[in-house]
């Protein structure tokens, strides 16, 4: 029998694994990005490593309790539960996004989209963005409506080589958490040198987008949801071990007021590193101590809400701030910043509640075969739209006029 939302919600949130003090994160994550995208948070863009651990913890401890429990991993399984949790809402916002661009966007605007578009649907537009030499650091260059979606693009690649990887180094189920956690360093040391090889001070979009230069950042959380490095925290001294989250907060909450990210090159040669390790050490804190009080300020109603829609919040805030920018909407500074948040949310609100969850928890069509044929579906629809949409006209220069 199909399961209410409110049943799902309340037996996640009364599950032993649930950690209010993680959707706080989530909403503290998700408010930098935004801050950082309208020009109030320089560090903000800091959000998505910050992401980034999180995912990597949570996904990595989803794993280890499925081969505690079954001694195995069904890749199937994991990889139908991130399609019905990220498909959904990200079909949804493409298709509205393009449809909106191509009714009344400018020409530009809908080439890029229209171009855009496919390599999204791939989970490969980092690299189409690299490609064509998109900086992400580029303020005054031409902007594209699922820029931002490069993030969702390296997590995607991430939770389709890393259940593999976890799988293979998990043959033998002695010392399974200790060679996951070994796994996890070397790679996120490998990542470490290639970022620092790659890097360009004057544009880092290289080793800031590109997966395998940030690799490290998923690659550390999960390594913080081992027990081995879990423990390393418990058996500090309990006077140390009480100031560490707060060290930890002060730190972070630094680094996103002060760092920029065109002017900041140590961030990739090594403060990037760093960044992400000091967030793995504060999820992993907050995960064994729900009762502290860092934990309890993390778990601020309001921070926990923002948390629990940040993924389509993460989905719907630049295409809105591109559509309703300050030309567009006569407005700037705060108020400005205010329309585009309270329109963003609302959205993010009706996608979390209307798309997300739905299929998350009650949809059993979107199990097993049909499943599968609901997202080979939804691909297609995507495709056809891509296709189907015709491109604006092409500008053609008279070079007779030129002179």
């Amino acid at each position: 029998m199909a399961i209410t939302q409110r049943t799902a919600t309340q037996s996640t949130r009364t599950s032993a694994h649930y950690r209010p003090a993680l959707d706080g994160l989530r909403g503290v994550a998700i408010a930098g990005v935004l801050l950082f995208h309208t020009g109030h948070l320089p560090g903000g863009f800091l959000g998505v490593d910050l992401f980034f651990v999180l995912s990597g913890y949570l996904i990595t401890g989803l794993l280890l309790r499925e081969l505690r429990t079954r001694g195995t991993i069904s890749l199937a399984s994991f990889w139908g539960r991130r399609a019905r949790r990220l498909l959904p809402a990200l079909a949804v916002m493409l298709a509205i996004v393009t449809l909106t661009v191509w009714a009344m966007g400018p020409a530009d605007l809908l080439r890029s989209t229209l171009s855009d578009g496919p390599w999204v649907q791939l989970n490969l537009v980092n690299w189409h963005l690299l490609a064509e030499s998109a900086s992400y650091w580029d303020r005054f260059g031409q902007e594209r409506v699922f820029a931002h979606l490069w993030s969702i693009a390296v997590e995607e690649q991430f939770y389709l080589a890393w259940p593999v990887i976890v799988l293979l180094v998990t043959r033998s189920p002695r010392r399974s958490h200790l060679r996951v956690a070994t796994a996890a360093v070397v790679i996120s040391l490998l990542a470490l040198v290639l970022m620092v090889t790659l890097a360009d001070p004057i544009d880092p979009t290289r080793v800031y987008t590109g997966t395998d230069t940030r690799a490290f950042s998923l690659l550390l959380g999960a390594a913080a949801a081992t027990d081995g490095v879990r423990s390393v925290l418990l058996r500090l001294p309990r006077p140390v071990r009480s100031g560490v989250p707060l060290v930890l907060m002060a730190g972070l909450g630094a680094a996103w007021a002060v760092v920029d990210g065109v002017v900041s090159p140590w961030l990739f040669t090594g403060g990037l590193f760093l960044h992400s390790l000091c967030c793995a050490a504060l999820i992993a804190w907050c995960a064994d101590h729900p009762g502290s009080r860092v934990s309890m300020v993390l778990s601020w109603w309001p921070l926990r809400r923002l948390g629990e829609v940040s993924y389509s919040l993460y989905l719907w805030h630049w295409p809105v701030i591109v559509l309703l920018s300050p030309e567009a909407t006569g407005l700037h500074g705060w108020a400005w910043t205010a329309v585009v948040a309270a329109v963003s949310i609302a959205l993010a609100a009706a996608s979390t509640h209307l798309v997300e969850n739905p299929v998350r928890f009650r949809a059993g069509w979107a199990r097993g075969r049909r499943g599968l044929l609901a997202a080979v579906v939804t691909m297609a629809a995507l495709a056809a739209l891509w296709l189907a949409l015709p491109g604006p006209a092409t500008q053609i220069v008279d070079v007779t006029r030129l002179g």
